[in-house]
């Protein structure tokens, strides 16, 4: 899709958000969704097959996500799917979580993780980048086990690598 079409769906979605007042959370629902979307073949399968009619794609979403995310997250993913948008899920909330931090004056920092971050360690985190980048950020969190240990975080162009993969990948390059 045209990245013209993909920011106008970005753009619908972030209005529908901050009118129902649940930008904020919406915006982090949509971000942990797009996350595992593009982390799960079978699911990436079933949301984007076009044999499958527009209603099952959306019932899909419905026993996914229905309880464990707000009525307006749910929703919005099942319209995006329900166009036949589904390929473009991932790069049209991509552009809603940029919209959503430019509009809080912030930098999006997504962080990947071999584990889940508790509070105080996002906070501290935050800061930290906060102070290395000389940005205000927007953390989102990826829990993604190929890091091994550490974390790698990407603030705008910067990539701050501190992973346990790449410290074993620069020791094989020596030896």
């Amino acid at each position: 899709m045209s990245d013209a079409r993909i920011e106008g769906y970005a753009r619908a979605l972030f209005e529908i958000a901050r009118a129902e007042g649940s930008l904020d959370e919406v915006e982090d629902e949509l971000f942990r969704f797009a996350r595992s979307y593009e982390s799960s073949e079978a699911l990436r399968s079933a949301l984007t097959d076009e044999m499958i009619p527009a209603a099952k794609r959306q019932a899909i979403i419905e026993d996914l996500i229905g309880g464990k995310a707000t009525a307006t997250t749910t929703q919005l993913v099942s319209m995006v799917v329900g166009s036949g948008r589904g390929r473009d899920l991932p790069a049209i909330i991509d552009q809603l979580v940029l919209r959503a931090s430019s509009a809080k004056n912030l930098e999006v920092a997504e962080v990947r993780s071999a584990v889940a971050l508790s509070a105080d360690q996002q906070t501290r985190l935050a800061a930290a980048l906060a102070n290395a980048t000389g940005k205000q950020v927007n953390l989102k969190v990826v829990v993604d086990p190929s890091v091994l240990g550490g974390i790698v975080a990407t603030v705008g162009d910067t990539v701050i690598d501190g992973s346990v993969r790449t410290r074993l990948d620069q020791l094989k390059a020596r030896l």
